[in-house]
C-alpha cells in the first residue's frame, strides 16, 4: 500500500511553529541527500516520492543516529515513513538470504492501537523493504491466529502488532522477543486511551534493556511524557508544530443544530457542497451501525466501521471505501488514528468526541499530505463542555455557526412521523407526500348520520298467537308412537312445593 504521507512539497509545514526547533527547513530536502541505501532509495523512488516532510527531514537523520526520539507531527505528515525507512536502513546489517528462522529473529517491534493501524503500517514497511531481504509481519486479533503462527515461526526481522494479539503470541511461545533492538509506539496516547498500559508494561519486560525506542504520536498528554520518562533514555523531541495543533490545511466549522437535525444536516451539506466521500464519527457502535442505515435509506452508499464487527468486515468496509464504492463511511474511534486515506475531502463529527484528542485525530483524516480538506462538526446544546474541552485543547476560540435548514422535504423523518403499524425498518412517509396523497385522493362518500335500519327489528311488538300454556305443563301425548322412548310424565312445579291437587286431578 502506498503512504500518502509523502509528498513532492512540504505543503503540510506548519505556518507558525512555536519553538526553535520547530522551524521548517528552509528548502526541502531530498531523500538522496540521506545515506541510505541503494535498495531503499529505489523502494522510495517506486513509492513517487523524491522529497522529504518536515517530520521526516527532523526524524530520519536523529532515528539513523541511534537516538530515543518522542515525534510530535500533525496527522498526515509522513510518521510511518520517519521512523521505518531509518530502522530498515540500520537493519540492513542483518540481512540475509538463509531459510532457517534462527537468522531471522525479531529485530524491530512496531506497536500499534488497532487493527486497521497495524495493518497500514505493514503495508508500508513492507513497500519500503520490498528490495532488501528483510522480513515483516503483522499480528493482530479477530482473525485466526493460525497463520499468523505459520509466519512467525518462518522468521521475521519487521514485527507489527496490536498488543493484545502480541501477548497472545508470547504466551504460545511462537514469538520470541530477546533479540529485539528498535521498538517503536505508533499513537501512543491511543494506547492509553484504550487501557493498553498494563499489556505494554508486560510487551516492554520481554524486551532486552538495550535498545532504541521510538514513540510518535500526533498529541502528547501528560500520560504520554510520563511514559517516555519511563522507557526512552534521553529522548530528542522531534515537532514539526506546537503540540495537539490541528492541520493548517483543513477547515474547520462547527454548526449549532438540533439532535434530530443532525442527520439532515449532514445530507444538506453534502448536497450544498458537492462532497463526493466523506468519514462520519459517532461516539457509539450502536449509533453507529443505526446511522449507517439511515444513510442507506436516504440513497447514499455507505457502510460501517466500529469495534463489534469482524476484522474481516472492517478490513472489507475500508477497502471498498479506498476504491470510491462507499460514499459515507461511518466510524467509531477506531478509525480515527492513523488510517490514511488518499484526497479524502470531508469528516463530520456526528457526534463530539469525548476525548478532546480524538478531535485531533478524527480531523486527521482529511487535509493529508498538503491537501486542503474540510470538517464539520454538529454541536448540540448538549455538547458545550466537551467542545470546551477541543477549545483548551487546541488552544483556539470556536464559532458556533447556525445550519438553515430547509423546509420538511430535506428532514429526515422523526419517530413522530412513523406510521401506525410501524413499518418494515422504519419506513417512513414525509409529510408533505402525505398532504399531496390527501389531495389527489378521491373523497370517499360520506355515510348517512342516521343508523341504517333492519324492517325485522323495527316491527312493533306483536303477542304470540299460540296457547299460553307452557310446553312443560301441556299433556304428554296418549299414544307412543312404535320405537320411541317412553318417558315419564313430568311432575308439574307447584307439586314440588306441596301445593293441594285441584278437584279434577284427585278425581281422575
Amino acid at each position: 500500500m502506498m503512504d500518502p504521507t509523502q509528498t513532492a512539497a512540504p505543503a503540510a509545514a506548519p505556518s507558525a511553529p512555536t519553538e526553535a526547533h520547530t522551524e521548517t527547513p528552509a528548502a526541502a530536502a531530498r531523500f538522496d541527500t540521506l545515506p541510505l541505501d541503494a535498495k531503499l532509495l529505489r523502494a522510495v523512488a517506486d513509492q513517487g516520492y523524491a522529497t522529504m516532510t518536515p517530520i521526516q527531514a527532523k526524524a530520519i537523520p536523529v532515528v539513523l543516529a541511534g537516538r530515543d526520539v518522542m515525534g510530535a507531527a500533525q496527522t498526515g505528515t509522513g510518521k510511518t515513513a520517519a521512523f521505518s525507512i531509518p530502522l530498515l536502513q540500520r537493519m540492513l546489517r542483518h540481512e540475509n538470504s538463509s531459510m532457517s528462522p534462527a537468522r531471522h529473529p525479531v529485530r524491530a517491534l512496531v506497536l500499534a492501537p488497532t487493527r486497521e493501524l497495524a495493518d497500514q503500517v505493514a503495508n508500508n514497511v513492507k513497500a519500503y523493504s520490498r528490495h532488501t531481504k528483510l522480513r515483516a509481519a503483522v499480528v493482530f486479533g479477530g482473525v485466526d491466529m493460525k497463520p499468523q503462527t505459520a509466519e512467525l515461526k518462518a522468521g521475521v526481522e519487521v514485527l507489527i502488532a496490536t498488543p493484545g494479539r502480541l501477548l497472545d503470541h508470547i504466551e504460545a511461545r511462537n514469538a520470541v522477543l530477546n533479540q529485539v533492538e528498535y521498538v517503536v509506539l505508533d499513537e501512543a496516547d491511543r494506547m492509553l486511551d484504550i487501557g493498553f498500559l498494563p499489556d505494554l508494561q508486560r510487551i516492554l519486560s520481554y524486551l532486552p534493556k538495550t535498545r532504541q525506542t521510538l514513540l510518535f504520536s500526533a498529541t502528547f498528554s501528560p500520560e504520554i511524557k510520563r511514559l517516555a520518562e519511563s522507557y526512552l533514555q534521553e529522548p530528542v523531541l522531534v515537532e514539526v508544530a506546537r503540540p495537539n495543533a490541528t492541520a493548517s490545511t483543513v477547515e474547520q466549522r462547527f454548526y449549532s443544530v438540533s439532535a434530530d437535525d443532525k442527520r439532515a444536516a449532514v445530507l444538506k451539506l453534502l448536497r450544498d457542497r458537492d462532497i463526493k466521500q466523506a468519514i462520519v464519527f459517532v461516539n457509539s457502535k450502536l449509533g453507529c451501525a443505526r446511522l449507517a442505515r439511515s444513510f442507506e435509506r436516504d440513497g447514499l452508499r455507505t457502510n460501517a466501521l466500529h469495534g463489534d464487527k469482524s476484522q474481516d468486515e472492517r478490513l472489507k468496509a475500508l477497502d471498498a471505501f479506498k476504491r470510491g464504492e462507499v460514499d459515507v463511511l461511518v466510524c467509531t474511534d477506531v478509525a480515527a488514528r492513523g488510517l490514511d486515506i488518499a484526497d479524502l475531502p470531508a469528516v463530520f463529527n456526528f457526534d463530539v468526541p469525548f476525548n478532546a484528542e480524538d478531535y485531533v485525530h478524527r480531523i486527521g483524516r482529511t487535509g493529508r499530505a498538503g491537501a486542503s480538506g474540510l470538517a464539520v462538526t454538529l454541536v448540540t446544546r448538549e455538547d458545550a463542555r466537551l467542545v470546551a474541552e477541543v477549545e483548551k485543547l487546541i488552544k483556539k476560540k470556536l464559532e458556533l455557526e447556525p445550519l438553515e435548514l430547509e423546509d420538511d422535504r430535506w428532514r429526515p423523518p422523526r419517530r413522530s412521523e412513523a406510521p401506525a403499524g410501524g413499518g418494515d425498518r422504519g419506513e417512513f412517509r414525509r409529510p408533505e407526500r402525505e398532504r399531496f396523497e390527501r389531495a389527489e385522493r378521491p373523497a370517499a362518500p360520506r355515510r348517512n348520520s342516521a343508523p341504517a335500519s333492519d324492517p325485522f327489528f323495527d316491527r312493533p311488538y306483536e303477542p304470540s298467537t299460540t296457547s299460553g300454556t307452557p310446553a312443560w305443563e301441556q299433556d304428554a301425548p296418549s299414544v307412543v308412537q312404535p320405537g320411541a322412548l317412553h318417558h315419564k310424565p313430568r311432575k308439574k312445579i307447584a307439586a314440588l312445593f306441596g301445593a293441594k291437587k285441584s278437584a279434577a286431578s284427585a278425581a281422575s
